[in-house]
């Protein structure tokens, strides 16, 4: 039920001068970023990491900033040819560039409600009276009539109570959600790349050690064959260095399972057909690079999905200004101006020309208490935010914790996994001698071969683990940063 007020013309200027110093006014909350919970300093890092450093600045999300070139850490010009395809074929890239977009359309949706909405008609009636109708009954006044209208007609809602404002502030930070939300995306897929890449290098090194240990184990079944056919050797030895052999070359073949689908994996991350796509077998001569960690409160600043959840709180704050500015009235301006005639000769004559001016204020009396409830929906709507971005904040802590414990443990591990390969490597020597000599059976060179091989695949399964957890880190730190001397780009200008 709404209740229309008529103003007298006289007094409507005075009406829209009073609108207009209240369009200042807004009833919804002022936004405050929520507090994010931040540590001191990370409990995993090494001590020697640089995130030691003096002196705390108040963090300001920067998801506008490009993620950088962060893969270059690994100096492999085949990675960074592969990551220069992702983000020009990727679909699912694609795909949140459209939602992005669309994002930064609503915005301009949103914005069209504080201009004056303009409408034109064009009408032509024609009309006869019934002859019962008049009184004298003469033709004359029973004749057909015809009308032409041409009325140009503006309406304008006065802002008065921030509920556009608000509107336009909510679809805002949807859209530089969304934009942290593509950048967000576009680190994942850069690391899913290079974590792919990885591990084909890995299979690849798990290959090239299987073809180098086939290689040996051939001579060591010429070695024994030749015993056995000297007397020297028994026929069982002969069967134990075969099976040996035999076991290894398929180890080897199965590792073709694994690296045709990591193979397939890249190929859709480019946007191509598995059919397209070929990563030619290559050595893998790459160590883990150091990675610059940095105060823990810039992790606010470079994580795209800190600064999506932070931007979403401003959304959904905004939303409750909306909800509270329809407990008060809309003030509507309206006016129309245009011609009407009987007659198309005269139409644009000035004795056709109308005009109206009016404004009018509508409140709603009852809703039964719809508005409240919308109020409540979108305050508990903000609380909800509040608490996923401070959830948000913590997931990204635990990944550069995770990382970084991964990272040093690995390290350690490596560290003697290598010095259990050089121990294995030397039994087996001796191993062998002693079953040249004589000394030994031939079930000694097998347990000394299979050691010597585990340890040797295991060593390469930890570099190849290692190189995948400073992806992990690199990504859990939000990729590349530009250096500090570079000037960010206006984030609300990025979307306008």
């Amino acid at each position: 039920m709404t209740r229309p007020s008529r103003l007298r013309p006289y007094g409507l200027p005075s009406m829209i001068g009073l609108l207009a110093g209240l369009a200042a006014c807004a009833v919804g909350p002022k936004y405050v970023p929520p507090t994010p919970p931040v540590p001191p300093a990370y409990k995993e890092a090494p001590p020697a990491s640089f995130q030691v450093m003096d002196g705390w600045k108040l963090a300001e999300p920067r998801d506008d900033i490009p993620r950088g070139s962060w893969w270059t850490l690994f100096q492999d010009p085949q990675l960074h040819a592969l990551h220069e395809q992702i983000d020009v074929s990727n679909q699912t890239l694609a795909a949140a560039e459209a939602q992005l977009r669309g994002a930064r359309a609503a915005i301009n949706v949103a914005r069209a409600a504080t201009f004056p909405t303009v409408t034109g008609t064009v009408t032509a009636t024609g009309t006869r009276p019934s002859l019962n109708r008049s009184a004298s009954g003469s033709s004359s006044a029973s004749s057909p009539r015809a009308n032409y209208q041409l009325p140009l007609d503006v309406a304008y809602e006065f802002d008065v109570w921030g509920r556009i404002r608000s509107t336009i502030d909510a679809n805002m930070a949807t859209a530089q959600a969304s934009a942290a939300d593509l950048e967000s995306l576009r680190l994942s897929l850069h690391a899913e790349l290079a974590t792919n890449y990885f591990v084909a290098r890995g299979l690849d090194a798990q290959k090239q050690l299987l073809e180098l240990t086939i290689a040996a184990f051939e001579r060591a079944l010429e070695l024994t064959t030749n015993r056995y056919n000297q007397g020297v050797a028994s026929q069982i030895e002969v069967l134990q260095a075969r099976t040996q052999l035999e076991n290894t070359r398929a180890q080897a073949i199965d590792l073709g399972v694994q690296r045709s689908q990591v193979e397939h994996a890249i190929a859709i991350l480019l946007g191509k057909p598995p059919a397209e796509f070929t990563l030619p077998p290559a050595t893998m001569a790459i160590q883990p690079p150091a990675i610059p960690l940095g105060l823990p409160s810039e992790l606010l600043e470079r994580r795209p999905d800190i600064a999506a959840a932070e931007r979403r709180v401003a959304a959904a704050n905004a939303q409750i200004g909306v909800a509270r500015a329809a407990f008060y009235p809309t003030v509507t301006l309206r006016s129309s101006v245009g011609f009407e005639s009987s007659s198309l000769t005269n139409l644009f004559s000035w004795p056709s020309v109308l005009w109206s001016l009016g404004a009018s204020l509508v409140e709603i009396a009852f809703d039964g208490g719809r508005r409240e409830a919308l109020t409540a929906q979108a305050q508990a709507a903000y609380e909800a935010t509040v608490a996923n971005y401070r959830q948000t904040v913590l997931i990204a802590f635990q990944n550069v914790e995770d990382q970084l414990a991964v990272l040093r443990i690995l390290e350690a591990e490596a560290q003697q996994q290598d010095k259990a390969v050089q121990t294995a490597g030397a039994v087996l020597t001796l191993a062998l001698n002693r079953y040249k000599g004589g000394i030994t059976t031939y079930l000694e060179v097998i347990t000394a071969q299979s050691a010597a091989l585990a340890a040797a695949r295991t060593a390469i399964d930890l570099t190849t683990r290692r190189l995948t957890a400073s992806v992990l880190l690199i990504k859990a730190l939000g990729g590349g940063w530009t250096p500090p001397d570079t000037a960010p780009i206006d984030p609300i200008a990025k979307v306008r």
